[in-house]
């Protein structure tokens, strides 16, 4: 079984610092916050956001798959230290290892192989369609830099 490859547009890594002041400045005090309109389950590892849930749910469409399974890691490399990595995979290359976020209703899991565990527990994953930066957002509480290419990110 092979896994998929998709194409990030961009990626966006913020620290916790980041992502309070960035939020305080590009956000119109008008601006609702999306409604979560899915089953988040308890303790993930990952918390997907709504307007990520809705380009993953475009994903799996675009696949024609009756579900997706999203298999998000870390690597070494990139100016900070650390690079994201996010490929679609397939139910048979979960390991007994890996950590598993799933929603049901939306027929998605989120997989995390034990490693990248330790980098990207309690990261948001969010999506921005904006013309120029716009993609797949990482929201990380535990990097302590990121690099302005935006998918490095260093602990």
């Amino acid at each position: 079984a092979s896994s998929s490859a998709f194409t990030i547009s961009t990626v966006h890594v913020h620290s916790a610092a980041q992502r309070t002041s960035s939020v305080i400045h590009s956000a119109p005090a008008d601006t609702v916050q999306d409604e979560i309109d899915y089953e988040q389950p308890e303790d993930a590892v990952i918390q997907i956001k709504p307007k990520a849930m809705k380009r993953l749910r475009e994903l799996r469409e675009k696949e024609k798959k009756d579900s997706l399974v999203l298999r998000m890691g870390v690597r070494n490399g990139g100016c900070s230290g650390l690079s994201y990595v996010m490929d679609f995979s397939t139910e048979d290359e979960i390991q007994d290892d890996d950590a598993i976020d799933e929603y049901p209703g939306e027929h998605i899991k989120c997989v995390v192989d034990a490693k990248s565990m330790l980098y990207l527990y309690g990261l948001e994953l969010d999506y921005s369609e904006e013309l120029i930066g716009g993609g797949f957002k990482f929201f990380n509480p535990n990097a302590e830099e990121a690099c302005g290419c935006g998918s490095s990110f260093g602990v």
